[in-house]
């Protein structure tokens, strides 16, 4: 019987339900070889050669598979459609090969049929899994290179930078990565754009017009000259802009209020149709972005959700830069609103979306659901999810099939008021005329209906209110917002930004506050300490140039050994010269108002893998420790006790009482606690 090789179980338990037992399937259970974890593992002296072993808990999985393998008519790798599955595939057949006992010369040109083929799909139905065994192909040495380089390229920046982290900021547990280097750089340059902003108040006057029904329009210029104005902030990673009026103190809009001469007179009405087209069905990217918004999912729970939905064969495969849907599913969901919504509901002509993504192959499709018949209720009786898999499905069902109906319209209206003497207000209008795909998508949209006016109407001024703000500092990263700037700025992959936001998070480089990433001391410190000598390494457009390069070297532009070699040479030197040149950090010491219980030494706060705690400044000597509760000025609702910022093993900072667990108040953001 022929075998077929997957990674997870789930994936061939899916298989198996559609081969009805006409193939065997196994599973490798991820990676079955990688480089060692106690070595360097890289050859720098010949063209970066990897060595590659099987780790330990593997052994044993990897001895089954190869008894199996060796009883099989023929092998079948069948593992994703991506760099890491086609990496996968790639060990598995290695590994098949080095097992097999020397024969010679003459008895290899015999053997000249491979005993394996490798089949890709990028949804698991039964159609696609038919298809692709009908269709086998080889193993695509481009993709195996370009995984290879990647993880080549990240073994030497962490091998190499690591235990100068370790050296120079005395702390053992400290990583420096490649990506995620850069990553807590945009979280710390961020931070010290927001604290170094001056807020400047500022005014806008709103005038509420009465002429039968009211009409509330927004002051927006004098004798032709506006009063809003255009900030633009430079920030390390691009620009921010935000506005103000030039009327900067309540004086002044009490000023200009005392100026308004009527009589007020309608000097312009502008209707028009707009139209609100649907987005493209979900990438890796943008999938991450909305669950991270609406559903408020971490983009690593997103992943594991997604992974679930595919393997069980309800979803296309999850990693993709591509938004090209296939003819199939573009039939079936034009036929499916057509029944459900109605003819008028669907467009004359298919929509179709431009991929933005260099890399992304014509054959990849966006996330979208296998069958658009399943809805997400027909998921909720399915005891293989719960309710974020159907939570999630929804998603993906709405956003795919929402791409292949018509837009929606609206009626939009625009009211000009002027004044006796040159003040313009505006009042703006809108309203659902047909809602197009919002009848699946849903809206928020705020209709304001406005008044029904003509050019040329006396209008009178009921009141006119002046309303304080304030310029706004540029906002803290979310993981959204995260991940959208890490895709604009060719930092990493989709497929790699969870991994990146949960490591620097569990290497306490930075915090989350109220889903808002906030950098730690130490981030500052490592940051800095990287800046200073490996600039190059810390640089966005470097980092950028770097992914391309792994991108070329995947369509086949680029040797990959090549590359690696014009990154290493210069940053080899770099490591010698900070191993050499380069201080210890010293750690500012907050030292507490008390002494050691043990030895009566002076109490310091210092920062370990998980965090910040109390310890005594004779370590090691005396090793006095005790956990630090940091506290705000705020009493716990319930019981009157401190309220405590603590973390999740997670590492999302919420607020609890200081007396738990007798109290067991907790509380997400500092507004919930009342």
């Amino acid at each position: 019987m022929d075998l077929i090789i997957v990674e997870s179980p789930t994936k061939a338990r899916t298989l198996s339900r559609f081969l009805k037992g006409k193939y065997a399937v196994e599973a490798t259970m991820g990676h079955i070889r990688d480089l060692p974890k106690a070595s360097l593992g890289v050859d720098v002296e010949h063209d970066f050669a990897p060595s590659y072993v099987i780790p330990r808990d593997k052994k044993k999985q990897v001895s089954e598979l190869l008894s199996k393998m060796k009883k099989a008519d023929h092998i079948i790798l069948a593992s994703d459609p991506d760099r890491e599955g086609e990496a996968i595939a790639w060990h598995v057949a290695s590994i098949l090969e080095e097992s097999k006992p020397k024969k010679s010369t003459k008895k290899k040109k015999e053997e000249a049929v491979s005993p394996y083929t490798r089949i890709t799909f990028h949804e698991i139905t039964e159609s696609a899994i038919s298809h692709a065994l009908a269709h086998p192909g080889k193993i695509d040495m481009k993709l195996v290179s370009a995984q290879q380089a990647r993880r080549v390229l990240d073994r030497l920046v962490g091998y190499k930078l690591s235990p100068i982290l370790w050296q120079k900021l005395s702390k053992r547990w400290l990583s420096a990565g490649r990506v995620q280097s850069v990553t807590v750089r945009l979280i710390v340059e961020r931070e010290r754009e927001i604290k170094k902003f001056e807020k400047t108040p500022y005014f806008t006057i709103a005038g509420t017009f009465i002429n039968g029904e009211s009409i509330t329009a927004q002051l927006i210029s004098k004798d032709g000259i506006r009063y809003e104005q255009s900030l633009a902030l430079t920030l390390f990673d691009g620009k921010y802009t935000t506005t103000k009026t030039s009327i900067a103190t309540e004086a002044d809009a009490k000023n200009i209020i005392g100026d308004l001469q009527s009589p007020f007179t309608v000097s312009a009405v502008d209707k028009k149709e707009s139209k609100r087209t649907p987005g493209p069905a979900y990438t890796t990217s943008t999938l991450q972005q909305d669950a991270g918004r609406k559903l408020y999912f971490s983009a690593k729970k997103t992943m594991q959700l997604a992974q679930k939905l595919y393997e069980e064969g309800m979803i296309t495969y999850h990693r993709t830069d591509s938004v090209n849907l296939s003819e199939k599913f573009i039939g079936e969901a034009r036929a499916f609103i057509t029944s459900v919504y109605g003819a008028q509901y669907v467009p004359a002509e298919v929509r179709v979306y431009q991929t933005k993504s260099k890399v992304a192959q014509e054959a990849h499709e966006a996330i979208r659901p296998t069958d658009v018949g399943v809805s997400d209720e027909l998921l909720k009786n399915n005891p293989e999810f719960n309710h974020d898999h159907v939570r999630l499905y929804e998603l993906i069902w709405k956003r795919a099939v929402a791409t292949q109906m018509k837009e929606a319209l609206f009626d939009s209206t625009t009211i000009v008021i002027t004044s006796d003497n040159g003040y313009v207000f505006q009042a703006q209008g809108s309203v659902i005329t047909f809602d197009g795909f919002l009848a699946i998508m849903g809206h928020d949209a705020h209709e304001t209906v406005l008044p029904a006016v003509t050019v040329g109407t006396t209008v009178k001024l009921k009141e006119a209110i002046p309303e304080p703000h304030e310029t706004q500092a540029p906002p803290r990263y979310s993981e959204a917002s995260l991940i959208k700037a890490l895709e604009e700025k060719d930092i990493g992959r989709p497929s790699t930004y969870a991994p990146i936001i949960s490591t620097i998070i569990d290497r306490q480089y930075v915090a989350k506050v109220e889903k808002k990433f906030v950098p730690t001391e130490l981030g500052d410190q490592v940051t800095d300490f990287l800046i200073t000598y490996f600039s190059n390494i810390m640089s966005l457009p470097f980092t950028a140039a770097m992914e391309d390069s792994l991108d070329e070297i995947a369509t086949g532009q680029k040797e990959w050994a090549p590359v690696i070699r014009a990154f290493y040479e210069p940053f080899a030197e770099a490591v010698k010269n900070t191993i050499e040149t380069a201080e210890k950090v010293k750690a500012p010491v907050e030292e507490l108002d008390e002494k050691c219980p043990e030895c009566g030494s002076q109490l310091v706060v210092r920062t370990g893998r998980y965090g910040k705690f109390i310890a005594c400044s004779n370590f090691p000597t005396c090793k006095y420790t005790r956990q630090k509760l940091e506290t705000i000025d705020m009493k716990c609702p319930k019981c009157g006790g401190d309220i405590v910022v603590k973390k999740t093993h997670r590492g999302k900072t919420f607020y609890g009482c200081s007396n738990y667990p007798t109290c067991t108040f907790a509380a997400w953001k500092k507004e919930d606690i009342k």
